[in-house]
C-alpha cells in the first residue's frame, strides 16, 4: 500500500462528500415536483409528454397503483428488447450483419438490462449491433435507473406524508428524472468522455497498422453515451467485453477516477434528499455515515490483501502485489477502490477481473452485493433497501431497550416489519437456492473455470450478482448456456421486484400513518449510536446468512493460497 493509493481514496471521498448536498437539493426538487433551472427549457417535452401519453402527472398513487404501472411498464421494456435482440440481423444499423441473438440469450439480456442489473453472458462488440447497442440496452439504462430513483421517491413519501392514501405518480416520477437529472448529466459527461478520447460513431470498426507493421481491425460504436449513463445510472454493461478495463471506455486515470465518482454521486445525493423529504437532514447523514463506514472497511480489506499479493507467486521469486487480471494503466489502489465501488453499487462495471483477485480481495465485492448492495447501492435501490434495514433495526433497538419503534416519526408496526423481513430474506434465498442448484447438476458444474473453492466461488458470485442486480462476475463462468442464461435471468427478475413490491407495500402503509412526534420514550436515530446500530444490523442480518457459503469458498480458497495449495 502506498501514500498515493490512500491519497486517491480520500480524494475520492472527500469530492463525494462535498458533492453530496448540491446533488441532493436538486434531487429534492424533482422529488417535490418543484421547477428547476432546466424548466424553462425541457419543461415544454415534459407536458408535451404527458398529453401524448394521456397521463396526468398530478394524480396521486396507491401504492397498489404505482406498483402496476411500473410492473407493465417493465415487462413492456423487456418485451420490446427481446424483440430487437431476436430480430437483429433485420433490422438497420447493422454494418458487421451480426445474427439475432439465441432465444436463451436474449431472454437473459433483455431480463438484465431490464431490472438494472446488466449481466452479460455475450462480448459487446461481437454479438451487438449499434441498433442492438443504442435501442435495445441505452435506453434501458436511463429507464431502468429512472425506475430505482423513482421508486425511492414513493418510499420517501411513506416516511414524510401524514394519513395520505397515495405515494405518488410513477410515470410523473420517471419524466422528471429522466429530463432534468439524467439527461442532462449525460450529456455533458459524454462530451467529456468524447474529449477524452471515448469513441462515438455510427462507423463499426476501424482498420489500422500498429507501429511493428501488424494490422488490426478496432471494433468502434457509440460509446461514449452508452459509457456515460452505464456510470451514472449504475447500470454497469460494457460496449466491450472488457468492460472499463478497455482504452476506449476508460481511456485515462482522469476518465476512471470520474467514472468511479458518478457511480457513486446520485446515491449520496439521495441520503441527503431522504434527510430533506423527512425535515431532518440529519438522518440522511446518519444514513451517510453507515454507508460510508462499511465500504471504508472493504475498501481497506481489498486494498490490503492486493497490495501483499500471493505467497504461492511470491515463493516462485514474483515478488509485489497483486496484478494478476489488472490493468497496468490504474494498477491496484485505483483497481481495488474501483472494484468495491462498482459492487458497493449495483453497477457491475470493472476495470480488473475479479475472479484474478486474491481470495478475500475477491471475496469483499461478493460480500458487498450479498449485504443486498446497500453500501450506497444503485441509484434509488441502495436506499431504499438501506431504509428496509433501518426499519428492521429501529424495531430490533425497540425490543432491546423497550422503547417505542419509531423511525422519523412514524410507528413501526408488525406490518412494516413483516415486509422488510421479506423483503431482506428474499435475496438470501433465491441467491443460496440457485447456487446449490447449480452445483449440483451437470449442466451447472460444466460452467466454471476452476476446481475447487474458487470453481464454487464462480457459481457463488454469478447468481449473488444477478440476484443483488450488479451484473459483475468473477469472469471464470461459461454463462452462455441454456442453463445459466434461464436460471441467472429468472433470478435478476425475482430479486428485483420481489424486493420493490414489499417495498411500495411498507410505502403505502406508512404514507397513511399519522405523524408521531419524538419523546423520551422515542430511540433516537440520528447519532453515532443508531449509525452503530445500522451497521450491526446490515452485517449481522445481510451479512452473517452467506457465512457458511463464504467459507466453502473465498475463505476456503485463502486458506489453501497460504498453504501453498493449488486446485
Amino acid at each position: 500500500m502506498t501514500f498515493q493509493g490512500w491519497l486517491l481514496i480520500a480524494a475520492f471521498v472527500g469530492i463525494l462528500l462535498a458533492l453530496t448536498k448540491p446533488v441532493g437539493l436538486w434531487l429534492f426538487a424533482l422529488y417535490e415536483g418543484r421547477p428547476t433551472p432546466l424548466h424553462a427549457i425541457l419543461g415544454p417535452v415534459e407536458h408535451g409528454f404527458y398529453r401524448l401519453s394521456a397521463i396526468d402527472p398530478n394524480e396521486d398513487q396507491s401504492w397498489r397503483r404505482y406498483a402496476v404501472h411500473m410492473l407493465i411498464f417493465n415487462v413492456t421494456l423487456l418485451l420490446l428488447t427481446y424483440a430487437i435482440l431476436r430480430l437483429q440481423a433485420g433490422l438497420p444499423l447493422n454494418p458487421l450483419g451480426y445474427a439475432g441473438l439465441s432465444e436463451h440469450l436474449s431472454f437473459n439480456t433483455a431480463v438484465s438490462f431490464t431490472t438494472n442489473t446488466n449481466w452479460q453472458s455475450y462480448g459487446g462488440e461481437s454479438t451487438m449491433s449499434n441498433l442492438s447497442q443504442m435501442l435495445g440496452l441505452a435506453i434501458h439504462n436511463f429507464l431502468s435507473s429512472a425506475t430505482g430513483i423513482a421508486l425511492a421517491f414513493a418510499l420517501f413519501r411513506g416516511f414524510a406524508r401524514r394519513g395520505a392514501t397515495g405515494i405518488g405518480n410513477f410515470w410523473a416520477d420517471m419524466t422528471r428524472v429522466i429530463l432534468y437529472l439524467l439527461l442532462p448529466i449525460c450529456i455533458v459527461y459524454a462530451l467529456f468522455l468524447i474529449a477524452s478520447g471515448v469513441p462515438q460513431t455510427l462507423a463499426a470498426s476501424v482498420d489500422v497498422t500498429t507501429m511493428e507493421g501488424v494490422k488490426q481491425t478496432l471494433a468502434l460504436g457509440p460509446v461514449a453515451s452508452q459509457e456515460a449513463i452505464k456510470m451514472l445510472g449504475t447500470n454497469g454493461g460494457g460496449f466491450f467485453n472488457a468492460n472499463s478495463a478497455h482504452p476506449f471506455e476508460n481511456p485515462t486515470a482522469l476518465t476512471n477516477f470520474v467514472q468511479m465518482v458518478s457511480i457513486f454521486l446520485i446515491g449520496f445525493g439521495l441520503t441527503w434528499a431522504f434527510g430533506k423529504a423527512v425535515g431532518n437532514t440529519r438522518q440522511g447523514w446518519a444514513i451517510l455515515a453507515a454507508m460510508l463506514t462499511i465500504f471504508l472497511i472493504g475498501v481497506t480489506v481489498v486494498y490490503a490483501q492486493e497490495a501483499v499479493g500471493n505467497p504461492i507467486l511470491h515463493g516462485l521469486g514474483v515478488s509485489g502485489g497483486n496484478m494478476e487480471g489488472k490493468e497496468v494503466r490504474f494498477g491496484i489502489a485505483a483497481s481495488a477502490l474501483f472494484s468495491v465501488v462498482t459492487t458497493a453499487a449495483s453497477c457491475g462495471a470493472v476495470n480488473a477481473m475479479h475472479d484474478s483477485f486474491t481470495a478475500l480481495g475477491g471475496m469483499i465485492p461478493l460480500f458487498n452485493i450479498q449485504l443486498g448492495e446497500v453500501v450506497v447501492g444503485g441509484v434509488g435501490a441502495g436506499i431504499y433497501g438501506f431504509l428496509l434495514f433501518a426499519i428492521l433495526a429501529v424495531f430490533v433497538a425497540g425490543l432491546m431497550v423497550g422503547r417505542t419503534p419509531e423511525y422519523v416519526g412514524k410507528k413501526i408496526e408488525s406490518r412494516e416489519v413483516k415486509l422488510a423481513v421479506l423483503a431482506i430474506a428474499v435475496l438470501p434465498l433465491i441467491i443460496l437456492g440457485f447456487t446449490a442448484i447449480a452445483s449440483v447438476m451437470d449442466a451447472g458444474l460444466a460452467g466454471p473455470l476452476n476446481k475447487g473453492p474458487h470453481g464454487f466461488s464462480e457459481i457463488l458470485y454469478a447468481f449473488t450478482s444477478a440476484v443483488g442486480n450488479n451484473g459483475s462476475a468473477f469472469a471464470g463462468l461459461t454463462a452462455n448456456t441454456p442453463f445459466y442464461n434461464g436460471l441467472l435471468g429468472i433470478a435478476m427478475w425475482l430479486g428485483r421486484f420481489f424486493v420493490i413490491i414489499p417495498m411500495l407495500a411498507i410505502a403505502g402503509s406508512l404514507a397513511a400513518k399519522k405523524y408521531t412526534p419524538a419523546t423520551a420514550g422515542s430511540f433516537p436515530t440520528t447519532g453515532p449510536l443508531w449509525t452503530g446500530l445500522l451497521i450491526g444490523i446490515v452485517l449481522i442480518v445481510g451479512g452473517l446468512t452467506f457465512l457458511p457459503s463464504l467459507a466453502l469458498g473465498p475463505i476456503a480458497d485463502h486458506l489453501a493460497m497460504i498453504r501453498g495449495q493449488l486446485f
